[in-house]
């Protein structure tokens, strides 16, 4: 369901916006009148801006570092003149395997993908947001704080839950506003650029599937969620219908709260 005008007037950086929650977020938010700057490391991503029905653009950008989430909000600042919410959909699992099978460098990658992006990018929409007097920003986190065979990305997405409430009691006294959702499984298209690009081996395939079983069996409904399930409590915490919500982190997981 799209709500005309809901976005009028505001800017928002939707990070992870080629593919998945991102991209259907961004052109939602595009849709509702938002000025909107869809950011991913996939170049695509400006195939993407160009299907927004409204003003938008796409950035290419890496935004496990510093320099790629500084980058992104100054091209906003530079489009736009601004940056009025900030949503921060960068993650993902790369590898899915009991914990004893990772490797040290597996363990990194998880928690680069799924916690700095986040943190960079909160860092660095800061001072902009803080130049307009207020602003509001929504993380995205997962319900797989509690499962199995994702111990780093639980890891991560916990990291990602204490952003949110310690920004949230900081900038309060600013005007900012800091909250998350926390989306359990959720079925997609096939990713254009997968996240483990050297593919599953047969056993990881297996370890897969155990999540998958164990994702569906916790949680109330029996079933994955949709794209447009995830994209509009984060398209409500985003707007000024949730004025005075702020340091909360809401499973949208079908009641299973990890």
């Amino acid at each position: 369901m799209i709500f005309p005008g809901r976005f009028a007037g505001k800017v928002l950086v939707v990070t992870g916006a080629a593919q998945g929650i991102g991209r259907m977020v961004a052109l939602r938010a595009a849709a509702e009148g938002g000025k909107v700057l869809l950011v991913d490391r996939a170049e695509f991503v400006t195939e993407v801006a160009a299907e927004a029905e409204g003003e938008a653009q796409g950035f290419t950008a890496d935004l496990e570092t510093h320099e790629g989430a500084t980058a992104s909000m100054q091209a906003a600042v530079d489009r736009f003149g601004g940056i009025d919410i900030l949503i921060n959909n960068v993650g993902g699992a790369i590898r899915m395997r009991p914990f004893t099978e990772f490797e040290p460098a597996q363990i990194e990658a998880e928690v680069r993908r799924s916690l700095f992006p986040t943190l960079w990018c909160c860092h660095a929409v800061l001072p902009h947001m803080l130049a307009r007097d207020g602003g509001t920003i929504v993380n995205v986190s997962s319900n797989a704080t509690g499962g199995i065979n994702r111990v780093p990305y639980s890891a991560a997405k916990g990291g990602v839950n204490g952003i949110t409430r310690s920004m949230a009691m900081e900038f309060a006294p600013k005007g900012i506003r800091v909250v998350a959702t926390a989306p359990g499984g959720t079925s997609a298209p096939e990713r254009r650029v997968p996240r483990n690009a050297a593919g599953n081996t047969p056993e990881e395939d297996v370890w897969m599937q155990e999540v998958v079983d164990q994702v569906t069996q916790s949680t109330f409904l029996q079933r994955y969620g949709t794209l447009e399930e995830q994209a509009a409590p984060i398209l409500f915490l985003a707007s000024d219908e949730a004025s005075y919500i702020t340091g909360t982190t809401l499973p949208v997981a079908g009641g299973d709260l990890g």
